[in-house]
């Protein structure tokens, strides 16, 4: 009679490993659907993919997109309409009040390294392009107080004269930047200040530029597409001050100086009703992080492969599984394991 205690022993252990199984989290043991906002931008669709096939697939949830402009979603997580935002840039006064009011929080930092925001040009007028048969035409140009000499370079088709600064479209946050950086590196008398129609005519100008080796000098950012197709140069800048940033931020003045623009931390964005009815998805939101280069690969891929971001989500998380198995506890991993 003596395997009766193993039997009640093996029976404790047992219970003692489901204790300690991730359960699913109240909020959705409640029925209640966790809802991502539908962010238009490919970076933010990507980010939201894997998340949200985590949170599905991982914690048992059941997952709702919430589509809408940036202004409204942002609302709705402020409202508790809807319970994440992938890709937080906090830049609304929204997001903003949210925070102060105690309303949202937001955790986790999910691009590693930052985000890239500049003046860039195309590798090839530095460096060279010997596949292409490209010689450097500007080898020296490194920093933007090298533009004037080279505004024959970049030359303005309207105004041969001047060289040409491809700005973003008027209306956009980082064109009111430029504005201003345009200003303080005094690049008036020898550039023209040009903002395409669209972002999409932004995107054609510089890749048409490119695909035909000839200059531009423009400005970008990362993560972004662009940035994992082609090869690109960002121009130095006056290291970052905080007091010449907000001269570039207040569009109204011209006493400016100029400053670097500051790397961004992308975060997530969680209405506080949710963090605290699944503490276990907001400690796996703290872990998730993905290097710049995978996401720009990504964003490629989506555009030139005409796929949307959950097919590129599960090829990431089934290439990268030492990665993502770091962001939750092993009988989570294993469940999302068992569904790509």
């Amino acid at each position: 009679m003596k395997w009766k205690p193993m039997i009640a022993a093996a029976a404790l252990v047992s219970a003692a490993s489901a204790a300690q199984a991730t359960a699913v989290p109240q909020w959705c043991a409640e029925g209640k659907p966790v809802r991502f906002a539908g962010v238009t931008w490919e970076s933010a669709q990507f980010f939201t993919a894997i998340a949200s096939f985590i949170v599905a697939n991982g914690y048992g949830c059941k997952i709702e997109s919430v589509s809408g402009s940036t202004a409204v979603t942002e609302a709705a997580l402020v409202a508790n309409d809807l319970q994440v935002w992938m890709e937080q840039w906090e830049r609304t006064n929204v997001i903003k009040q949210g925070r102060n009011d105690g309303k949202i929080a937001l955790v986790g930092s999910i691009l590693t390294g930052g985000t890239r925001e500049g003046w860039f040009v195309p590798a090839y007028l530095v460096h060279g392009d010997p596949k292409r048969g490209i010689k450097a035409s500007a080898p020296e140009l490194k920093s933007v107080a090298d533009l004037p000499r080279y505004k024959h370079l970049f030359k303005d088709d309207e105004e041969p004269t001047r060289g040409r600064f491809l700005n973003c479209p008027s209306g956009w946050d980082c064109e009111r930047i430029n504005n201003q950086k345009f200003k303080a590196y005094k690049l008036a008398a020898s550039y023209t200040n040009f903002r395409p129609g669209t972002g999409g005519a932004l995107d054609a100008t510089i890749s048409s530029a490119y695909e035909r080796g000839k200059p531009i000098l423009f400005y970008y950012w990362s993560p972004a597409g662009l940035m994992g197709k082609y090869q690109f140069i960002q121009l130095q800048e006056p290291e970052f001050s905080e007091k010449c940033w907000r001269t570039l931020q207040n569009n109204t003045t011209d006493a400016v100086c100029g400053s670097g623009t500051p790397s961004s931390k992308l975060t997530i964005g969680v209405a506080t009703p949710f963090i605290k009815g699944a503490p276990d998805i907001i400690a796996f939101f703290d872990k998730f992080s993905v290097a710049g280069d995978i996401v720009n690969h990504a964003i490629t891929e989506m555009r030139e492969r005409k796929v949307d971001a959950a097919v590129l989500a599960r090829d990431f998380l089934q290439k990268n599984k030492a990665l993502w198995k770091q962001w939750v506890p092993a009988d989570v991993a294993e469940k999302v394991d068992s569904k790509l």
